[in-house]
C-alpha cells in the first residue's frame, strides 16, 4: 500500500494555473470617481459595446456591478435617442438564414 505525503493538501484552485489566475482589473469608473454614467458621453459608451452592437459583460469590461448596470442603462437610453446604433453595420449577415423547411428545397 502506497503512503500519501503528509503535508498541506493541494487545493484545486491553488493548483490550477493559466490565464484566469491574475487579479481583476479595477473598475475604470470607480478609479476616476464617476458617480453616474452619462448617456450623452457616446465616445466612452462605445468601449462597452461589441462589434455587433451588444453590451459587453462585466467580466470583459472590468466594471463593477454598480457601474455595469449604469452603463447598460446609459447604452439603452443612447440607443433610444439614436446616439448609438442598435446593430452595427459591420456585424450584419448578408446571407439569409436557413429555415428547417429550406433543406428539402435544396435537394
Amino acid at each position: 500500500m502506497a503512503k500519501r505525503a503528509r503535508g498541506k493538501p493541494v487545493r484545486r484552485r491553488d493548483k490550477k494555473g493559466g490565464p484566469g489566475t491574475g487579479r481583476r482589473k479595477p473598475c475604470q469608473h470607480c478609479r476616476d470617481k464617476v458617480e453616474q454614467v452619462d448617456y450623452k458621453d457616446v465616445s466612452s459608451l462605445r468601449k462597452f459595446i461589441s462589434e455587433k452592437g451588444k453590451i459587453r459583460s462585466r467580466r470583459i469590461t472590468g466594471a463593477c456591478r454598480r457601474h455595469q448596470s449604469q452603463i447598460a442603462r446609459a447604452v439603452k437610453r443612447a440607443r433610444e435617442l439614436a446616439l448609438l446604433p442598435y446593430v452595427n453595420e459591420g456585424g450584419r449577415d448578408d446571407h439569409p438564414r436557413r429555415e428547417r423547411g429550406d433543406r428539402d428545397r435544396d435537394r
